[in-house]
């Protein structure tokens, strides 16, 4: 494909023909951008606040046994726990380290009412009463942290790029309310009332109606755009890949069937495909209700019978193929995705690491940026307040009592969309990434959609959209006379280690 733009126009059509591609596909869409960068791709996890990931970064226990991290000197730090806060914590229980030997925990209540409830006000001192999970034998658990003995991988990204430690979830609420959030910037337009959802917004888990998706269980459908339309508009290819899309049969009526499960790390099995994980099937414009696979390799990220849906397998082939849309959105199969309850944090590193790992092999890699995001905070502690710029006064709101989530000042404004909500991890691993550096920029889920927006010169989302009110993720770039410079680094699945040199 590089070797083609160099072809005068006769050529191009030739060599484009003799590889299968269209004179107009040849000429790579999206190439046109405002930065440095011509390939985004977001790797999408499940439920981490970002003191229960980083709370005490940079400083690991280092316990015999465990893979060791000690920090580069200049580290810096971050807005984590303090001594004050691991020891006289106003919750009910002091927050605790969390083992390597304990990769899989019960999963806390991370509901858009629960979580406001836990932040009592701002004083945020009500996470044992209100999110500890109703599975959890140990409510004091919902307080617990790990370190860089265990999330050794994103630490060590952490160390040779950027980390933002003032970054939230555009809304309080679960993963459908996140995920939403980051194609659309928008949880409002549900055309049914259902379970999770109040006066048209998403709050909950709601399942994508089953006319857009064989694998779901619901009747949820989302009007408005999603950032698909955006960069379909602007011929700019992109896709989401998420593991267990890829059906494993079919039923007698002919629909898809999503079969496919695996083992995680503590023996479990989960199924890997989750439909309410997968926001652009909650749209007509961009879902691909049976599943269907792309047309052929040279066809991922373009248009054609899966409409820019497919399985994580997908991208894989599009990556050694040389042909990585300008968009990737990557959500791991459900045991590696991060999840507690069936996954955790050594099974997403597996999948972190493997998937960064082959980016950086790749040709790609060297104008690339790979954001590295959560969906939502699961209800784990987190002791940051977050900034209130979306009040809502509906019935599920109970920030500031009954009813209330800060003070509503425009009746036109969209209720149940109170946020930010809880304080989340945000990495960009990239060439043009600042180096050992912790951003404090205000930013939240949309700012991602914000970044690609701009980076393609897309335009707005409209209706209210987080996007226009977004925070920049571009203080985690340095795109001046010495951007593109930071080294390449491999991860051991593993330990989550770096090695001297790729492990492939």
């Amino acid at each position: 494909m590089r070797s083609l733009r160099i072809l005068a126009c006769g050529g191009l059509a030739a060599a484009a023909a003799a590889i299968g591609l269209t004179a107009a596909q040849a000429d790579p869409p999206g190439s046109h951008t405002t930065t440095p960068i011509k390939h985004v791709v977001v790797i999408f996890g499940e439920n981490v606040s970002f003191d229960h990931y980083f709370g005490t970064y940079p400083y690991a226990t280092n316990p015999a046994g465990e893979p060791a991290f000690h920090a580069a000197p200049g580290t810096p730090s971050v807005n984590g726990l303090t001594d004050e806060l691991l020891t006289s914590n106003p919750n009910l229980d002091n927050p605790q380290r969390l083992d390597r030997s304990m990769p899989i925990t019960c999963s806390q209540n991370h509901g858009y009412t629960a979580e406001q409830r836990a932040f009592d006000g701002g004083l945020m001192d009500s996470f044992v009463e209100f999110t500890a999970g109703g599975s959890c034998p140990d409510k004091s658990v919902v307080m617990d942290y790990y370190d860089g003995n265990t999330v050794t991988g994103l630490w060590n990204l952490a160390q040779h790029f950027a980390l933002n430690d003032n970054s939230f979830g555009t809304n309080f609420g679960p993963s459908t309310v996140g995920a939403l959030n980051l194609v659309s910037g928008q949880t409002h337009g549900a055309t049914v009332a259902a379970s999770g959802v109040e006066n048209g917004t998403v709050i909950g888990d709601p399942d994508p109606s089953t006319a857009l998706d064989d694998c779901a269980r619901g009747t949820v459908t989302m009007s408005g755009q999603n950032v698909g339309d955006l960069l379909n508009a602007k011929h700019v290819t992109w896709g989401w890949f998420e593991g267990g899309f890829r059906p494993t049969g079919v039923d007698g009526s002919g629909h898809a069937i999503c079969g496919s499960q695996h083992t995680n790390v503590g023996g479990g099995t989960t199924a890997d495909y989750i439909p309410h994980h997968e926001p652009f099937e909650y749209y007509a414009s961009t879902a691909n209700p049976h599943h269907l696979p792309p047309s052929s390799a040279g066809m991922i990220g373009r248009t054609d019978q899966a409409n820019h849906q497919y399985d994580m397998a997908d991208f894989d082939t599009a990556l050694e193929h040389g042909n990585l849309p300008a968009v990737s959105f990557l959500k791991a199969s459900g045991f590696e995705d991060g999840h507690p309850g069936y996954s955790g944090p050594l099974d997403e590193q597996t999948f972190v690491a493997d998937e960064i790992d082959a980016i950086e092999r790749s040709p790609e890699w060297r104008d690339t940026a790979i954001v590295l995001a959560y969906d939502d905070s699961d209800g784990w502690y987190d002791h940051v307040m977050s900034p209130i710029v979306s009040p809502s006064a509906a019935p599920s709101d109970a920030l500031n009592g009954p009813g209330k989530c800060g003070n509503v000042k425009d009746p036109s404004a969209y209720p149940d969309r109170c946020g930010y909500g809880p304080r989340l991890p945000l990495l960009v691993v990239s060439p043009y990434a600042k180096t050992n550096f912790v951003d404090n920029t205000l930013t939240d889920q949309s700012s991602i959609l914000r970044f690609i927006e701009d980076n393609w010169q897309l335009g707005r989302i409209g209706d209210q959209s987080f996007d226009a009110r977004a925070g920049t993720l571009l203080n985690m770039f340095d795109f001046g006379k010495h951007g593109g410079e930071a080294p390449r680094v491999f991860l051991d699945p593993s330990t989550g280690e770096v090695v001297p040199h790729d492990p492939h």
